[in-house]
């Protein structure tokens, strides 16, 4: 008898397949994976967050390696959507792109939830470079320094190289500085500021 009560209480887990199940897997593990970190998570905890059989994990995914690239494939995608939003809100204006970007960061940052970058952090718990992990977090740091390059060219820099590196130590440290400083500190919110003093120092004047 007891055992019948045991069993009924015991969830089930859907058997999911196809874009259902791929779906909640991968929506578990953007979450799990950026909150916690790829290695702390296990595959159990992906299947109890998604609220699906196992089996419906490894009928989509060849292993955990394999969900850790899905993962970073849709943050690449996320990270791209608040980039290229950034520069929507001033079309064929660089020096106020590059610019609303550091101030949708600075934003970003002061959530609730903030875990900073989920490439650097990647990059952390896989310290060997020919991880394909890794290789993927290099691919989007060379374009994000591609596209830097590209804008600081555009608005007219000096030297559109060096803001370009200048800019992008800014991203990779408010990256830090929101997991080092305490949530809501003066530091992140001056991320404006200083890209706009790095846009004055290159010669290039507000509009």
């Amino acid at each position: 008898m007891s055992s019948e009560i045991d069993a009924a209480a015991k969830p089930t887990r859907k058997v999911l397949q196809g874009a259902e199940a791929q779906a909640r897997i991968l929506a578990a593990v953007d979450e799990l994976f950026y909150r916690e970190g790829a290695r702390a998570v296990s595959v159990d905890e992906v299947v109890k967050r998604a609220g699906v059989n196992k089996m419906s994990v490894y009928r989509q995914f060849e292993s955990k390696d394999d969900l850790l690239l899905h993962y970073l494939a849709r943050r690449d995608e996320k990270f791209w959507d608040y980039f290229n939003a950034s520069l929507s809100k001033h079309p064929d204006k660089p020096r106020e792109q590059l610019l609303q970007f550091f101030i949708d960061l600075a934003g970003r940052a002061a959530q609730p939830g903030y875990r900073g970058c989920p490439f650097v952090n990647i990059a952390v718990e896989f310290p060997d470079p020919a991880h394909p992990a890794r290789r993927m977090v290099a691919e989007n740091k060379t374009r994000l320094m591609r596209r830097l390059l590209e804008l600081t060219t555009q608005a007219g820099a000096q030297d559109a190289q060096a803001l370009a590196n200048g800019l992008a130590l800014l991203i990779e440290g408010a990256y830090a500085a929101s997991q080092t400083y305490e949530p809501g500190h003066p530091l992140l919110a001056a991320l404006p500021q200083v890209a706009e003093a790095m846009l004055m120092a290159a010669d290039i004047p507000s509009a």
